[in-house]
């Protein structure tokens, strides 16, 4: 009987607050629009209580014109 390895700790982090303030104080309903996900799912997302889809990621970063990792980090 094998043993499943553990997973390393850590947590995904974001700067998808400070980003949305630098976009003109974009709300989180108009980025949920833009991505196509809810005001929920986004403030979800910001506050760090569920980490994004692959793509979702990939759109929110699009969004701001920013690479993945300016976005997104692993802290752990």
């Amino acid at each position: 009987m094998s043993t499943r390895p553990k997973p390393l700790p850590g947590r995904v982090v974001n700067q998808i607050r400070l980003l949305r303030f630098m976009a003109n104080e974009m709300t989180q309903a108009e980025l949920g629009e833009r991505i196509g996900m809810t005001r929920q799912t986004v403030a979800a997302i910001e506050a760090g209580k569920y980490s994004p889809t692959l793509e979702a990621a990939f759109r929110i970063a699009q969004v701001f014109g920013k690479p993945l990792d300016e976005v997104f980090q692993w802290e752990g």
